[in-house]
């Protein structure tokens, strides 16, 4: 098989009409706007740990199980979205899945429990597993590789974007109407956002499109090249941003859990003001992670290497932010510790949309969903580990202080061995050539 019957979907989008990048870019922005959703829905359970804990008489392990345990149904689920995307259309998945994600918030308000809260988590977990590679397809559609960096990065920033503008909005829920509101107003916004999409909603011309069974064959396209699926998973690229994602990623899922009980508990800030400082990696992520990605799509446009862009930029991102979690334990100061976590996570972040436009240059477009499916359901799985493990360490620890700051060294040693492990595998231009050549 040729490599130059998958180069028609790499050309340069510099000739296509604006209207197309207009429609491109307002197709992104919806599914930015769920994955805000999504990282919302994620990012609740870490705002009403301490009121809820109080209420409930729940543990520090007993919250971090939780966390945990969406994070399994989560990395479950997610291994399944290349099959979803044959079952079903894009646009009808968005909406059952968007959906799924607000019924999973009502059980809590009903009736509050431990058993009603992991049950409930799981259930979230299990419906928010497939969404990541759902999005980054839907969103390809729209963008040739060279240029899938930046709206990744967009993507992405759906994390930080709900940190940033939704987690303090509902610190001020949670402090005026309880944390039961939380709840019932992620619940109603998941529901608003399925008639966005179904106005906005139409396949970019870079998607997997098949040949239509009813046409006439002297019209029918020569179907889209496919590979092995090991061909692909069995890369070093694969196999090395899988390594470097998992490590980011159970750093993500301890600061979705874990962050404002540190701010709060930890470093002695008020619960109001936790809520809001919860949002300061995330200012910091969004803006390393659009930088990064801006100039590396432009420069890869011009011919720049994707060794240097989608792998050594990202792998030397994750070795500053592994470092910087290292020293946490050594820092005394409360406002100090928080402007290292912040700057230490934020430029970590640039790994996620980076290695994601990596793998998508490395797989025939057929097998995108797919592909991206494994590969992310992979980096969840560190969040299998990360929360319950800080909960433990936490309840084990001298301190509240002591026993976070332990917890996010454990993962930044973790980041360090990740980051070194990425920069020596990762090479998209090679592996791209051995899967598609």
């Amino acid at each position: 098989m040729s490599i130059d019957k998958v180069r028609p979907v790499q050309t340069s989008v510099v000739d296509e009409p604006r209207e197309s990048r207009i429609r491109a870019w307002s197709v992104t922005l919806v599914l930015v706007l769920l994955n805000v959703i999504n990282w919302a829905d994620k990012a609740v359970l870490g705002l009403v740990a301490q009121p809820l804990a109080q209420e409930l008489g729940l543990t520090a392990s007993q919250i971090g199980l939780v966390g945990s345990g969406f994070f399994l149904t989560f990395a479950v689920s997610g291994f399944f979205a290349g099959l979803l995307n044959k079952w079903m259309t894009l646009r009808g998945l968005m909406v059952l899945l968007s959906l799924a994600w607000a019924a999973t918030m009502l059980p809590m308000v009903v009736v509050a429990s431990f058993s009603v809260l992991m049950v409930a988590r799981l259930a979230l977990g299990m419906a928010e597993g497939p969404s990541s590679a759902l999005v980054h397809t839907a969103v390809y559609s729209w963008h040739p590789p060279q240029k899938r960096g930046l709206p990744g990065a967009w993507i992405a920033s759906g994390a930080s974007l709900a940190k940033i503008a939704v987690a303090p909005a509902l610190a001020v829920v949670v402090a005026t109407w309880g944390w039961r509101a939380a709840f019932v107003t992620l619940a109603a916004v998941g529901a608003a956002w399925c008639g966005l999409w179904l106005v906005a909603w139409s396949e970019g011309p870079y998607i997997d499109r098949r040949p239509s069974r009813t046409a006439a064959p002297e019209k029918e396209t020569e179907p889209q090249p496919t590979v092995r699926w090991t061909r692909i998973f069995r890369t070093p690229s694969f196999l090395g941003g899988a390594v470097a994602m998992y490590s980011v990623y159970a750093l993500v899922s301890t600061v979705l859990t874990w962050l404002p009980s540190y701010f709060e508990v930890g470093l002695g800030y008020s619960r109001l003001q936790a809520g809001t400082m919860f949002g300061f990696p995330s200012i910091v992520g969004m803006v390393a992670m659009i930088v990064s990605t801006s100039l590396s799509d432009r420069l890869l446009d011009r011919g720049a290497s994707s060794r240097l862009l989608r792998g050594a930029l990202p792998g030397t991102g994750l070795l500053i932010c592994g470092l910087a979690m290292v020293a946490l334990p050594f820092i005394g100061t409360p406002a100090l510790a928080v402007g290292v976590v912040s700057v230490g996570y934020g430029i970590g972040a640039i790994v996620i949309p980076l290695f994601n436009a990596a793998i998508s240059q490395i797989c025939p477009p057929r097998q995108l969903a797919g592909t991206l499916g494994v590969f992310l359901a992979l980096m969840s799985l560190g969040g299998l580990v990360a929360p319950y493990l800080t909960g433990v360490i936490v309840d084990a620890a001298s301190s509240p202080a002591e026993g976070y700051a332990s917890a996010f060294q454990v993962f930044g040693v973790t980041a360090v061995v990740a980051s070194l492990i990425a920069l020596l595998t990762v090479n998209p231009e090679r592996d791209a050539r051995r899967v598609l050549g």
